[in-house]
């Protein structure tokens, strides 16, 4: 059964005309909806002669699998740009500089209520039942003899949610949104697409090494790092002989001198990584 809900797509603006031209010129016909939410960039993502303006694009009607998506603008205030916002999840887009205007983004889940303190419960006469989930949901109560218990009464400290930041092609951020935003991540994936011996050449193409990943995760104080984005030229761990420099096991060393020895992760197709919930 196909789902009513529309697909939510974000990128930078264009995005919607290159979707709309790949299923035109390739005739493909959907049998779901989606929505299409672009980012502008400003011009100090990019080199000054790879900015482009998309004022042309203006073409007539939609396909009819799509809905009218927002065009979403940087918060000057908080150096980013808020894409989704609920009672379990915020996600907001930071800037990156690449050949390109490219993104990053952080997925934060809400901090959940305290545990109920059970001794004040008691010491206060709350009765067990309907009551403790009043509170526990963030609703004051009544009590019989008109005493009136609020949540902060007897909630303990909130308890803090998870977050995850998963940058794009980039050889830096752009301002301090991304900092801001990427602060104790409990996961932080970014790009190291050469090793350190090549930074030059990295940032020249818009891209980074495990150095300046490290130090960017470093500065964010991240919990763990995943580094991701690799040039062919770097052997998968599997293939790699004992002894040689140019596998893929080289960047995460490089990579984990920079965070004294913290454990480092590289990226694999299909990979899966667990981050347990809080308590």
């Amino acid at each position: 059964m196909v789902s009513k809900q529309p697909i939510e797509i974000y990128g930078p603006v264009g995005l919607r005309d290159f979707i709309w031209r790949t299923m035109e010129l390739s005739h493909t016909e959907l049998i779901f909806r989606y929505v299409v939410h672009e980012l502008v960039p400003t011009a100090d993502q990019c080199p000054a002669e790879e900015l482009k303006e998309f004022a042309h694009v203006n073409r007539a009607g939609s396909p009819p699998k799509e809905e009218q998506g927002r065009t979403i603008l940087l918060d000057s205030e908080e150096n980013s740009y808020l894409l989704f916002d609920d009672e379990q999840f915020v996600v907001k887009a930071f800037r990156l500089f690449h050949r390109i205007p490219s993104f990053g983004f952080s997925v934060m889940e809400k901090k959940r209520p305290g545990k109920l303190n059970a001794q004040k419960l008691k010491d206060l006469g709350v009765p067990p039942g309907p009551a403790y989930g009043k509170l526990k949901n963030g609703i004051s109560v009544v009590l019989e003899n008109g005493v009136t218990i609020s949540p902060q009464d007897v909630l303990k400290k909130p308890i803090v949610g998870r977050k995850i930041c998963i940058l794009g092609d980039c050889s830096g951020v752009v301002g301090d949104g991304g900092v801001k935003l990427c602060f104790e991540a409990d996961l932080l994936i970014h790009e190291a697409t050469l090793d350190d011996a090549q930074m030059d050449k990295a940032k020249e193409h818009g891209h980074s090494t495990p150095q300046m990943a490290a130090t960017f995760a470093k500065l964010c104080r991240a919990k763990r790092l995943v580094l991701t984005h690799f040039s062919q030229r770097y052997k998968p761990v599997a293939l790699a002989r004992e002894g040689e420099t140019d596998g893929i096991a080289e960047l995460k060393k490089q990579a984990e001198s920079v965070l004294d020895l913290q454990e480092v992760t590289l990226a694999e197709d299909f990979m899966v990584i667990s981050i347990p919930i809080k308590k």
